[in-house]
């Protein structure tokens, strides 16, 4: 995985996520999940092109449920934009990159 992506848990996610001074694209993903795996290779791009404007950060939800469940995942991948602090948009399921970019670009 890029050193560009960041893996965060429950217990980091305030500092990673909720902190940070960029906007975050938060992938709610798990090991198990076909989509989530066709979807990482995407994200790595997505983090290459748009370094230094946005942090995409990446969370297991088996290992993870406390975050999880306090934004009510129940399918993955589900992704979330988060602007100082604050949940402002999400996508579920398998997103072209097109879709990911305009998704972001909307928020910057």
């Amino acid at each position: 995985m890029s050193d560009l992506i960041i893996n965060t848990s429950d217990a980091n996610f305030e500092q990673d996520v909720a902190k940070s001074e960029l906007p975050v694209l938060l992938d709610f993903w798990a090991a198990w999940c076909g989509p989530c795996k066709a979807i990482a290779p995407i994200l790595e791009e997505i983090a290459e092109e748009y370094k230094g404007k946005v942090q995409v950060v990446k969370i297991d939800v088996d290992d993870n449920p406390e975050t999880a469940s306090r934004f009510g995942i129940r399918s993955i991948p589900t992704l979330m934009v988060f602007k100082n602090g604050e949940k402002v948009d999400t996508a579920m399921g398998l997103q072209p990159k097109a879709d990911l970019a305009a998704l972001l670009d909307k928020h910057l």
